[in-house]
């Protein structure tokens, strides 16, 4: 008896620590594959965080949907990557992407900006032109002269708002780091659908779902959610429900039946013969003319 009570206990014993490690295994998937890339709502400075976003001197296509507010610098890697992968999408869903780009500050003596980048952020912060933005991106960094542009350098007004876009993130960052964000670019700031406001550094594509569903544009949040599950799935040993189930075939489409036309017998001499109506013509099908699609306005702006 007292056999069976240790062999019991040890057993007890084993579920415990192997339902430990399942329940631990799938907490692990869960924040590894999905809420380690969940934005930060902000709960603090809100008030000042809008202000600099209001103030800020952003350039943006002009659209008139949700806003979605990009700080970033010219040669940021991730910037590029966002802009070149998610904009497209979120101008589908009539996103305003407004962009705050700025000049990043001399390091150690050393600077961290061209003659040209400076030059350029200069321009974009007095004149706001998102063509100029446009024609920016769209140019290697290395290859971007500014050629066109009035140089920063030796222009007392060019360089102090040159000097004041490195004030304006010097006044960002902290607030955006009580919020619980970290220092790296892009940081994206937008409303959810529910007022809330939101921010990431997001360096990582897997964030950026959180922010296509917020603002209304094509979601692969499902997709995800999937995908976790189906690592909890196998670290369970249970299969997930997640495979499409096969769509059922659709019934053939029904018909009237068949009716046969009644026997008519031929007519009598002395019965005059009767002619059916002839058939209402069918009425005529309009001319669907292809219409020419509609030209941009300005056929420079080819960025999103």
């Amino acid at each position: 008896m007292e056999q069976h009570h240790h062999r019991f206990l040890f057993f007890s014993l084993v579920a415990v620590l192997l339902g430990a490690v399942i329940a631990g295994g799938g907490y692990w998937a869960y924040w590894n594959f999905y809420e380690r890339f969940r934005p930060v709502t902000i709960a603090k400075n809100q008030t000042e965080i809008q202000h600099l976003l209001d103030e800020s001197d952003w350039v943006s296509p002009g659209r008139t949907g949700p806003v979605l507010w990009m700080i970033s610098f010219r040669d940021c890697a991730d910037c590029i990557a966002y802009q070149r992968d998610e904009f497209p999408k979120l101008a589908a869903a009539n996103v305003d992407t407004r962009v705050i780009v700025f000049a990043r500050a001399d390091h150690e003596g050393l600077q961290e900006s061209t003659a040209a980048e400076r030059a350029t952020v200069a321009e974009l912060w007095i004149n706001r032109d998102w063509n100029l933005y446009a024609r920016w991106m769209a140019t290697s960094h290395k290859d971007w002269t500014a050629s066109d542009l009035k140089p920063a350098e030796h222009d007392w007004a060019r360089t102090a708002v040159v000097n004041s876009t490195h004030d304006y993130v010097n006044q960002m960052a902290p607030l955006l780091k009580g919020a619980g964000l970290g220092d790296t670019y892009p940081i994206l700031i937008w409303r959810d659908r529910d007022g809330f406001l939101k921010a990431c550094a997001c360096t990582d594509e897997r964030s950026y779902h959180f922010i296509r569903t917020d603002l209304g544009a094509p979601s692969e949040a499902k997709k995800l959610l999937d995908q976790v599950k189906t690592v909890i799935g196998h670290a369970t040993g249970s299969t997930p429900s997640s495979a499409a189930k096969p769509a059922a075939s659709m019934p053939p489409p029904t018909t009237a039946p068949e009716t046969s036309a009644p026997a008519t017998t031929p007519p009598t001499a002395s019965s005059p013969t009767t002619t059916a109506p002839a058939p209402s013509p069918a009425p005529a099908q309009g001319n669907f003319i292809a219409r020419a699609p509609k030209k941009h306005s300005n056929p420079r702006a080819v960025f999103y």
